[in-house]
């Protein structure tokens, strides 16, 4: 479903370039749950916004369920994001002119799919929001603008869904119930999800942890599925 080759990342500064990834190598299987961890400045999230299409590789190839996203342009990878990609975000990146259903719905209608209010309103029941559906993000604690942002990334239903430090801004019970939340919802649609974390919790439910230091992969551990913890 995801596959790295030799993917590197440099930008330029006012000193000269700046090695962000140094060459990274790895595949996602389809369906699999993977978390990327590692210290601050680790290169973390530059590598998922690279595999989400948010940003292009300098060098190397990445490729998602078989298209390559390093010969893409910005437009090319849009598409590919609209149809095939969900993305949820540490400070949850919601619109604050719309209410919850209206944020929902936005992707569904950006993908011109069937009856999107409905397809909505059925997602927010599921995630537990279906009562706050009228309401604008200010009006949401922090973990149901979470809930909002996960009901928003699925409701494409897409192939591949990445999130960064998507507990990050919450608290331990909210934390719990994103947790629950974002691995019922990828069993049950089948999607392959692929996570920035520093939850310990939240990486040891993921099939697979891939350790990142100082913008180098350094490790691949199996999560033995025997001991993975039940999602609360």
């Amino acid at each position: 479903m995801i596959k790295a080759n030799s993917v590197t990342k440099v930008v330029d500064t006012s000193e000269g370039s700046l090695q962000i990834l140094s060459p990274i190598s790895f595949e996602v299987k389809s369906g699999e749950s993977v978390a990327i961890i590692g210290a601050s400045g680790s290169g973390k999230s530059t590598l998922l916004g690279l595999l989400a299409g948010l940003d292009q590789v300098t060098e190397g190839e990445i490729f998602l369920d078989g298209e390559g996203l390093h010969s893409m342009g910005e437009e090319e990878r849009a598409v590919l994001r609209g149809n095939k990609v969900g993305f949820i975000f540490q400070s949850f990146m919601l619109v604050q002119s719309l209410t919850a259903l209206e944020n929902v719905m936005l992707p569904a209608e950006i993908a011109g799919l069937d009856n999107p209010k409905a397809l909505a309103m059925n997602i927010l029941e599921q995630v537990g929001l279906k009562h706050r559906a009228h309401h604008f993000p200010n009006q949401l604690s922090g973990g149901e603008q979470q809930r909002a942002a996960i009901a928003r990334a699925f409701i494409t239903s897409p192939k591949i869904l990445f999130a960064d430090e998507p507990t990050g801004n919450l608290d331990a019970k909210n934390s719990a119930k994103i947790e629950s939340l974002l691995f019922q919802m990828n069993r049950e649609k089948g999607t392959t999800l692929v996570l920035v974390t520093h939850d310990n919790e939240l990486a040891e439910h993921c099939d697979r942890q891939l350790t990142m230091n100082a913008g180098e992969l350094v490790e691949t551990t199996d999560i033995n599925v025997a001991s993975k913890k039940e999602a609360v």
